[in-house]
């Protein structure tokens, strides 16, 4: 069936304008000028071969004829708004976070129970990997950008880079430092970790998560801070992945460089140990990068609010305040 039905604009600026007796409340409230909402109506009035308004000197009123129209046009614009908001409801339901390893597996995994406890009406999918750090693969832009994907429901990522994310809403989530750490066996036994020169003791485990060649936070790098630079910044383990790095610093096989936020759930827990005050701060920070098409759906906004939160975010307030409207 074909229907012949003015254009939308005009009537949404029709019911804005009688429910305001006012072009000027209802342009205001269309984010648009008094003068289109007034064209606007006359092209409905144009369409219908009525007059809708009375224009008065300080005032407008409805006409009989606008008096008859106004509730049918409420109540399709009510039918309409309902009809296209259940598939947003629908995509509010799921919600797609993308994260570098180290960061899902050691900070965002044992806090997420908490996000389903307080939005127990949104299903999230956790996905881990190294795209999502800007040194292993630079950010796409824009046209691949998080959420542009074709799965249901909505994707925000976490990355770890520069903070440079054109066409996203983006949030920093913390700044890092790197610091040395290992088993607190480590710190006793027959070569105890007392000073950073004690590390010539002991294996060093080194992470190549971020690619090689690029001026990054090494173990050259924090044992001149530390005053140990003797100790030979080279020998010990490698590992592509900076989970895998911290997995051995945990078995007790050696000392690695962390980032601090990941680290410190172990260090509380007594799992992992800092053995010097030291630290290398981090070029890159972690950020929370939405499309910005994205950015206001209610499983968005709730997330944003509570991971800035658990983050300690001095945007978390704001975030929270975004999240209950």
């Amino acid at each position: 069936m074909a229907y012949r039905l003015p254009p939308l604009a005009s009537l949404t600026a029709f019911e804005a304008a009688a429910r305001h007796l006012s072009f000027k409340h209802a342009a205001a409230e269309l984010h648009v000028t008094p003068a289109a909402v007034s064209q606007q109506i006359k092209n409905l009035e144009n369409y219908l071969g009525v007059e809708l308004f009375r224009r008065l000197t300080r005032a407008l009123e409805l006409t009989d004829q606008g008096i008859a129209l106004l509730p049918k046009i409420r109540e399709g614009l009510d039918v309409l708004a309902a009809a296209v908001a259940r598939p947003r409801a629908s995509l509010d339901r799921t919600l797609t976070v993308a994260a570098p390893p180290l960061f899902a597996t050691h900070w965002l995994l044992p806090r997420l129970p908490g996000f389903s406890v307080a939005h127990p009406e949104i299903a999230v999918r956790l996905s881990s990997q190294a795209g999502n750090i800007d040194r292993c693969v630079p950010f796409p832009g824009a046209d691949g950008a998080p959420g542009e994907g074709h799965e249901e429901g909505s994707r925000v990522a976490i990355r770890f880079g520069t903070g440079r994310y054109p066409g996203c809403h983006v949030d920093r989530v913390f700044a890092a430092t790197y610091v040395p750490v290992c088993s607190p066996r480590l710190l006793t036994g027959k070569r105890p970790l007392r000073t950073p020169r004690d590390l010539r003791w002991h294996v060093l485990l080194h992470d190549e998560t971020i690619p090689q060649g690029e001026h990054w936070p090494n173990w050259a790098e924090w044992l001149k801070v530390a005053g140990a630079g003797e100790v030979d910044a080279t020998r010990g383990p490698r590992f592509s992945d900076s989970v895998l790095a911290l997995e051995a610093a945990l078995a007790g096989q050696g000392v690695a460089l962390a980032l601090r936020p990941m680290v410190e759930a172990n260090v509380r827990s007594g799992h992992l140990a800092i053995p010097f005050a030291a630290e290398v701060p981090s070029p890159d920070a972690y950020y929370l990068v939405v499309n910005e098409g994205l950015a206001q759906r209610n499983s968005v906004t709730a997330f944003r609010a509570w991971l800035l939160a658990e983050a300690g975010s001095p945007h978390a307030g704001l975030a929270a305040s975004m999240a209950t409207r």
